[in-house]
């Protein structure tokens, strides 16, 4: 519809030229513009050939619905403090797929047990002074556990909160904030795709089967490393024009865009993908914004079983894989420029219907468009009649005299 707009526009102008130049002739205070007007009457198959066949090639049938799979893996050794972060500890999951996670900073609370603790002040309802404030068996939306019915001093202060039913010590009390892992700036993704565009039988992928071994060492650039999806976090962060460290603090969601643009007209060979970075999360939005997620680790010492929970912090990597793909064909074509012409016929009417009534000269207008009969002097009629007499030559009874 908008190459047609489009067509509509610029036929407009050529048709008021070609069909009104008697009109034009009378309005001398236009002769600037429609002499660029007559410059309009190439530039209509200038646009049917350049914009509509080459650059949108409406000469195609198309298939913007690809078959698509991902394989995603991240490679990278840190520090710390002390103890080495290998995939392992800091990817989530571990086996790929078109999502995949990074643990940036993480909040850890030790050695939990099922027990009794106080509940946090910040939850409502929770400050008390007796029993009595305590209801029994109540659970909170925003609690961390089932209310015992008893009013108990909060851990080693002095105000008193209802006592729960709950793993205790309760995350809020007795976290522990890591460092943020700032090394993993240097920490590459690796992120295999194959597409399938079954319209056309074609199948490609962005990796060249016959040299596996160059992706230990390459990087992605797209002119002299099209086939190396390979790409740092830092890399990924800057593309997306996030910061490393804010990230790091909050966490975040980057999609990353996998682009196939295919002409099959061509050696399918070239059809090579490119790729895009944008922050999916609302960063204004700040309860929303960020990312992390909550796992623990179990373990049992002298029976009793213990927890090691993990609040993490990190990127989130969405895949998103788009696929176009082009081939000629008759029928398209046919119709893209049957439908080319048709708007043209279309705007001989549009252009008639704006010269008779936003033109302030409309009548000048008329008077060149169509011919007016009722200004045209009359003829008159004239009968001649003739008379012809057969047999008797008396032809008038008025005289009294008899046949």
């Amino acid at each position: 519809m908008c190459n047609i707009f489009k067509l509509c526009i610029i036929s407009l102008c050529c048709n008021i030229y070609t069909q009104y130049i008697y009109f034009v002739n009378e309005m001398s205070n236009l002769n600037k513009t429609f002499n660029f007007i007559v410059q309009m009457h190439v530039y209509v198959m200038l646009y049917l050939c350049r914009h509509v066949f080459i650059s949108q090639k409406a000469y195609q049938e198309t298939e913007t619905r690809p078959e698509s799979s991902v394989y995603t893996e991240m490679r990278g050794v840190a520090m710390l403090e002390d103890s080495v972060q290998d995939t392992t500890e800091y990817v989530r999951p571990s086996e790929g797929g078109d999502v995949i996670s990074t643990i940036l900073r993480r909040e850890v609370t030790h050695d939990q047990t099922q027990g009794t603790c106080a509940e946090h002040y910040s939850v409502a309802n929770a400050n008390c002074t007796q029993d009595s404030d305590c209801a029994k068996g109540e659970i909170d939306f925003d609690g961390h556990g089932q209310r015992t019915g008893r009013c108990i001093p909060y851990y080693n202060d002095t105000f008193k909160t209802c006592e729960i039913k709950s793993w205790c010590p309760i995350e809020e009390y007795a976290v522990v904030r890591e460092p943020a892992l700032e090394q993993a700036i240097n920490f590459t993704v690796f992120i295999k795709n194959a597409i399938h565009f079954p319209k056309f039988k074609v199948l490609r992928g962005n990796i060249k089967p016959n040299k596996p071994k160059k992706l230990l060492r390459c990087h992605y650039h797209p002119k002299t490393n099209p086939y190396c999806p390979v790409f740092s976090l830092g890399f990924i962060a800057a593309q997306a024009r996030e910061k490393f460290s804010e990230l790091c603090r909050t966490g975040g969601i980057i999609g990353v865009f996998i682009n196939w643009k295919c002409d099959f007209d061509s050696d399918p060979s070239k059809c090579i993908p490119t790729y895009s970075f944008r922050r999916l999360d609302m960063r204004k939005n700040l309860p929303s914004s960020g990312y992390y997620y909550r796992f623990a680790k179990y373990y049992h010492k002298d029976g009793v079983e213990y927890r090691t929970l993990i609040k993490a912090y990190g990127i989130r990597l969405d895949v998103i894989v788009h696929g176009h793909a082009g081939r000629f064909s008759l029928i398209p074509t046919i119709i893209s420029t049957v439908t080319a012409m048709t708007s043209v016929g279309i705007c001989s009417i549009i252009c008639d219907w704006i010269m008779l009534t936003f033109i302030d000269k409309n009548e000048v207008f008329s008077e060149k468009k169509f011919d007016n009969i009722s200004k045209k002097p009359s003829q008159p009629i004239t009968t001649d009649l003739t008379l012809t007499s057969y047999g008797s030559t008396h032809s008038d009874l008025s005289d009294g005299v008899p046949l």
